[in-house]
């Protein structure tokens, strides 16, 4: 029997700030593409781009939910560019459709995301994001893909 594909979101900025923050967000894809998940983010640069490569560079599929009106925006990562025009009204898209939310770093797009993943009950892994109460907190990308199994699947 196969084992149930699950769409997780990472979200984070479009900035990196260091190359802890990029090694992180280029390994959060790289697991989530070994464990044969599918990865869901903004589809633009920055910890989406990172973990994207990640995905992309072990074989996963990754789907950008776009901000603007150009699926060319997107980072060269992507395989499925879906086209928005709405801004950071798409948070609403990523949040919906993943299973559990990864924030990687980020500011107030990153904490808008959260907040919706937390009001639609999903689970929220944070590394080196905001510190807010919910959050769960595990540093490790192997070990944060194994608890979202262990809690889904």
């Amino acid at each position: 029997m196969k084992k149930k594909q699950l769409i997780i979101g990472v979200i984070g900025g479009s900035v990196i700030k260091n190359k802890k923050i990029g090694q992180l967000a280029y390994q959060i894809g790289k697991e989530i593409a070994l464990h044969g998940h599918i990865l869901i983010c903004g589809g633009m640069k920055g910890v989406m781009e990172l973990a994207s490569q990640g995905a992309k560079d072990y074989d996963g599929l990754t789907i950008g939910i776009l901000p603007g009106k150009d699926k060319s925006d997107a980072n060269p990562y992507i395989d499925i560019p879906i086209v928005t025009a709405m801004s950071h009204a798409r948070n609403a898209i990523i949040t919906r459709t993943s299973d559990a939310v990864i924030a990687i770093d980020g500011e107030y797009g990153t904490l808008s995301e959260i907040a919706l993943a937390k009001i639609l009950d999903k689970p929220v892994y944070g590394i080196h994001t905001w510190n807010i109460k919910g959050i769960i907190r595990i540093n490790n990308p192997k070990k944060i893909i194994d608890d979202i199994e262990k809690r889904l699947l």
